[in-house]
């Protein structure tokens, strides 16, 4: 059977940079060994499979998987998915922006979504907020698994912490750009660290204004060796934010700039909504445009 497939690079205005998605259309018909081995074919960070909604006031239902696994949720699928659907709609050409749900494993996220040509910006909204797994390991652990010496983990108050929004995430946060770039991932020594988790490591972004961050995401569990835009990652990190920075009430938005070291920058916006000292609400954007499009037989 002939299935449409188009891919976009997420988290970016601009086409080879970013996070490259692939988006398989007319997904029907497919069971979850298939869709992991066209996911494995394609072999990019995650790529997504639309299918109809079980709620029809819905747009669409997604499955998304990486290389090895399926995930409930994860950002640069469901940002880009978002986007393509609605340069795919009818109705783009009427309206500013479109409004529409996306059912994933976490729930259904609210997207909105502003097109041009070829290209979108959006922003979607958590159905679930992250949950706080524990402290990190020791710093020296970390250092041993990453390459880097002891006193670079850690800044200000921040320290190695777990955080949860579907996929796992171990945050750690490192004291310098020059720390983060010379990070390399020792898979031995990672297997010390405990339970499989996605590593984050950050670091302010000191030529930013506002709360900006520097950040790289290192997943070989799940098959992604360096992830160039993790939106999951960023909206757990509002975890981080409540845990380790004094929030006020209002919204806070961040940005975190990643996959620079490989070349790919991104760009992820975060709004957190904060009421009587309490985490209520998360929004991830960015921008997404189309690369190529083409037809899977299969």
């Amino acid at each position: 059977m002939a299935r449409r497939f188009v891919t976009l690079d997420v988290f970016t205005d601009t086409a080879l940079a970013g996070n490259p998605l692939a988006v398989v259309l007319d997904a029907d018909g497919l069971d979850g060994p298939a869709m992991q081995a066209i996911a494995g074919e394609f072999n990019l960070s995650e790529t997504v499979f639309v299918l109809p909604p079980d709620n029809p006031r819905h747009r669409a239902r997604l499955r998304i998987f990486t290389p090895k696994a399926e995930l409930p949720f994860a950002g640069h699928p469901t940002l880009g998915a978002a986007v393509l659907l609605a340069l795919r709609d009818e109705r783009a050409t009427l309206t500013d922006a479109l409004a529409f749900g996306l059912e994933e494993g976490i729930g259904t996220l609210s997207c909105l979504v502003e097109t041009g040509t070829g290209r979108g910006q959006g922003r979607f909204r958590m159905p679930v907020l992250p949950d706080f797994v524990g402290d990190g390991p020791e710093p020296d652990a970390l250092a041993a698994a990453l390459g880097l010496a002891p006193a670079a983990i850690g800044f200000g108050r921040h320290a190695p912490s777990r955080h949860s929004l579907g996929p796992d995430f171990l945050f750690v946060p490192v004291g310098s750009p020059e720390d983060l770039a010379s990070a390399r991932l020792d898979p031995a020594a990672s297997a010390t660290l405990g339970d499989p988790a996605a590593l984050y490591l950050y670091t302010p972004d000191p030529d930013a204004l506002g709360r900006q961050f520097q950040a790289r995401m290192f997943a070989p569990h799940l098959g992604v060796p360096e992830d160039p835009a993790t939106g999951s990652a960023a909206a757990a990190f509002a975890g981080v934010m409540m845990q380790f920075e004094a929030m006020g009430d209002g919204t806070h938005d961040l940005v975190l700039h990643q996959g620079v070291a490989m070349g790919r920058p991104s760009r992820i916006h975060v709004q957190l909504g904060i009421e009587s000292g309490a985490l209520q609400a998360i929004e991830v954007g960015g921008s997404a445009v189309i690369v190529m499009e083409g037809t899977l037989h299969v």
